[in-house]
């Protein structure tokens, strides 16, 4: 491509961003396409928008992939969309109150309690969507199951009101945060895109020691996803080592002891 060709590609995507389009290739349409004949779309989009994709992508054809990939047996998935997320969603954008029907963990009822809503969150390792809300009679941030809500209704807030409980929430969520650092064994620097990824859902800063030729990730967390973080650092094997977050560290301990154990070898050895 010649410089030129360059220069009126680059005004040409730049006029697009400013004006808010955005340019699909054959193969995105012909993906979303495909995923608009799911039966969840009909429960995830409105019906008005539903027909309207549908209209504009009545051109293009369907990607056909059952012929050229063959998907192998697993467990049951759950339904990734749940029909409360418009909802939920709706009232989130309007800085809302709510009032929901639920049922905690220990299966009690919790009936017509106020709250105000700060984030709804989906869980990989679970595969369910939770709501993050502000507990306004016990002052608690909670995670509830979408499954387990039985009922929500929006609540008219103040913008006072939902600013300052907004601020009380990121204080909750700061204080519960939690640091790590790991370092990518220099032998596997080719790696260092897989495993980024494998932390993709977590802030993260990657920094480069030149005379060793190693990288370091500093993960930010919350506490809940503690198990989740050692989860994948174990999955990663010896591509990874655990320089700083002394909970990771002793975890990562436990578990090589209780490998070693099943093979009669102790840690003395």
């Amino acid at each position: 491509m010649n410089p030129f060709e360059k220069i009126f590609n680059y005004q040409v995507i730049s006029r697009l961003e400013e004006s808010g389009t955005i340019p699909l290739t054959s193969h995105e349409r012909a993906w979303l396409k495909r995923m608009l004949a799911h039966p969840a779309a009909s429960e995830a989009l409105t019906p008005a928008t539903l027909q309207k994709l549908n209209d504009l992508l009545a051109p293009d054809e369907t990607m056909e992939l059952s012929s050229s990939l063959v998907e192998k047996a697993k467990s049951v998935e759950r339904q990734v969309y749940h029909p409360l997320l418009r909802t939920l969603g709706r009232i989130l954008s309007a800085q809302q109150g709510i009032r929901l029907t639920y049922t905690n963990n220990h299966r009690s009822h919790r009936v017509n309690r106020s709250g105000i809503p700060y984030k709804l969150e989906y869980s990989i390792v679970k595969k369910e969507w939770y709501l993050l809300w502000y507990d306004l009679r016990n002052r608690t941030l909670k995670a509830t199951r979408l499954s387990h809500i039985r009922s929500v209704q929006e609540e008219k807030l103040m913008d006072k009101e939902y600013k300052d409980a907004s601020i009380t929430i990121e204080a909750i969520l700061e204080s519960r945060k939690e640091q790590a650092v790991v370092e990518v064994i220099p032998l596997y620097n080719g790696e260092l895109s897989r495993i980024l990824y494998a932390f993709s859902c977590f802030d993260k800063e990657v920094t480069y020691n030149e005379e060793r030729d190693a990288y370091r990730i500093t993960l930010s967390f919350l506490m809940d996803d503690r198990e989740y973080i050692l989860s994948k650092i174990r999955f990663l094997g010896k591509r990874l080592k655990v320089i700083e977050g002394k909970v990771l560290q002793q975890r990562m301990w436990e578990t090589s002891v209780k490998a070693l154990a099943r093979y009669g070898i102790t840690s003395e050895e």
